[in-house]
């Protein structure tokens, strides 16, 4: 056994952000937006027109190798839930998701979570840079949502 064997796999980061659920929702379920927020600095561009729905939709994204990528949603609640699993075109998911939970506290006021779960990953190739998202990062995506969200 190895140090990497008892490592975590999970990894969350979580702050309360002053804009409505639906506002911050918004920026997530259009991926045309994603790229202004993303705190890994891995997203350059998505065509627009792929806003998600529901459970079983597929958005494509460009990352900063210049390929692109299929994200498979895989849960879904409007304004409040959505995951997706991200694999190589017409390849299936390596077994890691990306999750974004939304509490409203109130009216103005949102509990936003970000969580990176890497606990089924199989390609060897992706380890390191799934050992890089810290939940630092995560929080920095979830800081890029509230500049945008909480507006000027």
């Amino acid at each position: 056994m190895t140090q990497h064997d008892f490592e975590p796999r999970v990894t969350s980061a979580s702050r309360e952000v002053a804009a409505p659920a639906a506002v911050i929702f918004e920026l997530i379920a259009d991926p045309r937006q994603q790229p202004r927020w993303d705190g890994n600095a891995n997203l350059i561009v998505a065509a627009p027109g792929q806003r998600v729905h529901a459970v079983g939709d597929v958005f494509v994204m460009t990352i900063h190798l210049g390929q692109d990528r299929e994200n498979h949603i895989v849960e879904f609640e409007e304004g409040r839930l959505i995951a997706w699993r991200p694999s190589e075109l017409g390849s299936p998911p390596p077994g890691h998701l990306w999750r974004w939970e939304l509490q409203p506290i109130d009216e103005t006021t949102t509990r936003v979570t970000h969580t990176y779960d890497w606990s089924e990953l199989s390609d060897p190739n992706r380890l390191a840079r799934a050992r890089a998202t810290t939940a630092q990062r995560l929080l920095a995506s979830i800081d890029g949502l509230a500049r945008l969200a909480e507006g000027p």
